[in-house]
């Protein structure tokens, strides 16, 4: 997973150059200061893979979105998104 890119773009781009495959990489904005259940969310233009059967700027693949939610939570624990939400209202 990379953060702090200007774009998504730019994230893949130093994910592409170790070796990460482009079929495995998606584009998605975190809010963890969002007590919501949504605050993982999945808009970006590099989803648009139609030859992948991607249409959207989202992840259209629910099981595609599970994976990337328990990447993301699994490298972001709970405690440290309630305390960031806590620190920043």
């Amino acid at each position: 997973m990379a953060v702090g890119g200007d774009l998504h773009a730019d994230d893949m781009a130093v994910l592409l150059a170790h070796d990460s495959r482009l079929h495995d990489l998606w584009g998605i904005n975190l809010y963890p200061a969002d007590e919501d259940p949504d605050w993982i969310e999945f808009d970006s233009m590099i989803n648009i893979r139609p030859r992948d059967g991607n249409r959207s700027r989202g992840v259209d693949d629910e099981r595609t979105r599970a994976r990337i939610r328990d990447v993301v939570e699994s490298l972001i624990p709970a405690e440290q998104i309630a305390r960031h939400a806590t620190h920043h209202p």
